[in-house]
């Protein structure tokens, strides 16, 4: 690779990375906002739970458009233009109205929809040598994004005014987007000829029994992650109204979650992709189980280490495993992964939402997520297994 070439690829990388950073403290904000504009609103669960489906339909649809992007070799203009939607969406959440609100959040939805796909497929083919790591590493920044939102919210936001750190989140996203626009054209790979030559084009793929159950995978996987930012703050609030500390639950859910990514590298040193998944939804499960039977913050604390720990992997290992099976072009072809993890985070926390309500117990809409979890341990064994009938 000539030498300007590789410093442009590099610089590009440190963008993707730092958007990368942002998209995840401005996709998890609907989790730490959700009790301000509960209050401020004077909502119930159920009302309150319609936040998600919002943000998640402009998902979504950003999931989609993506698709048009990379088939004309364009992630980057994704990248930029779904930063700048992102940008637009958090600021809208501070006019007096739930509708507009709803709005907002469709609109950060339909922007994060867009970049993350493309970031992840981006980094994916700049670094064709260690897929694995390199895609740990990019979530290993979402999920440090995810850890200062929450306290990016309560530090600056004043009761339900949340002006300031919306307002400082928007001016990010937007010199973000600026940078990715400028940067040099012709960097990034276009469409591999192969794509265009296939019949049907996601045809050898989405007509697999594998592929539909990999997508099937990331419905239930990225639904979980999404209650757990979603719900974890306010299920604490419910557990003790009074909670006060410097490491709140969801704080530390993030807090792992990150350094999970941060270590993952070593552990696939020892371990391969399956068992690496099958290991993390034990200790995941482990977390939610003790997350049920919390009683305490502090007790609630472990839970949400534990849990974030073991979750923290999950989807880049998965995403890697499907590039891994079906070759180089399955990057151009990855939209219905996407749109299944879409569908199942938008899914999820509404129904977490909607149980809570008809029980009056924000406990028994978390159960969705151990029953969530089971699930995704059978779909595991079954991929595994197939693996190693394969080999």
């Amino acid at each position: 690779m000539p030498q300007d070439r590789s410093r442009q690829v590099s610089f590009l990388k440190l963008l993707l990375h730092a958007g990368f950073f942002v998209s995840g403290i401005s996709t998890v904000l609907i989790g730490q906002v959700l009790p301000v504009l509960s209050t401020k609103f004077a909502l119930n669960d159920e009302l309150t739970a319609n936040f998600f489906p919002a943000q998640f339909a402009g998902s979504l649809t950003g999931t989609f458009l993506t698709n048009w992007f990379g088939n004309r070799g364009r992630f980057l203009a994704a990248s930029y233009i779904g930063c700048a939607l992102m940008a637009i969406g958090v600021l809208l959440l501070n006019l007096g109205s739930y509708e507009v609100c709803l709005l907002g959040f469709v609109v950060n939805g339909l922007g994060i929809g867009l970049t993350l796909p493309a970031i992840n497929m981006l980094v994916l083919e700049l670094s064709p040598e260690s897929t694995t790591a390199s895609l740990n590493v990019l979530n290993f920044f979402w999920g440090f994004g995810a850890i200062v939102s929450q306290p990016f919210v309560d530090l600056l936001g004043r009761g339900t005014d949340i002006l300031v750190p919306t307002g400082l989140l928007s001016g990010m996203l937007a010199l973000i987007a600026v940078a990715l626009a400028l940067s040099p054209s012709g960097i990034e790979k276009k469409p591999m000829a192969v794509a265009e030559d296939d019949d049907g084009g996601l045809l050898p793929i989405w007509t697999t029994t594998v592929a539909w159950i990999i997508a099937a995978f990331n419905f239930i996987h990225v639904g979980f992650e999404s209650a757990m930012g979603g719900w974890l703050k306010t299920y604490t609030q419910r557990l003790d109204p009074i909670a006060t500390g410097l490491f709140p639950p969801i704080l530390i859910y993030f807090i792992f979650f990150v350094v999970g990514r941060g270590v993952a590298p070593v552990f696939f040193r020892f371990l391969n992709d399956n068992r690496m998944i099958l290991v993390s939804l034990a200790l995941t499960m482990t977390g939610v189980v003790l997350l049920l039977w919390s009683s305490t913050v502090a007790t609630l604390g472990i839970a949400a280490a534990i849990a974030g720990f073991g979750t923290s992997s999950i989807f880049p290992t998965n995403m890697s495993r499907f590039t891994k099976t079906f070759g180089p072009t399955a990057s151009r072809r990855a939209t219905p992964f996407f749109v299944c993890g879409t569908l199942g985070a938008a899914c999820t926390t509404w129904l977490v939402g909607l149980v809570s309500t008809k029980f009056d117990s924000l406990r028994s809409g978390m159960f969705l997520l151990l029953f969530g979890l089971a699930v995704l341990v059978l779909l595991q064994t079954y991929l595994t297994a197939r693996r190693t009938s394969m080999a």
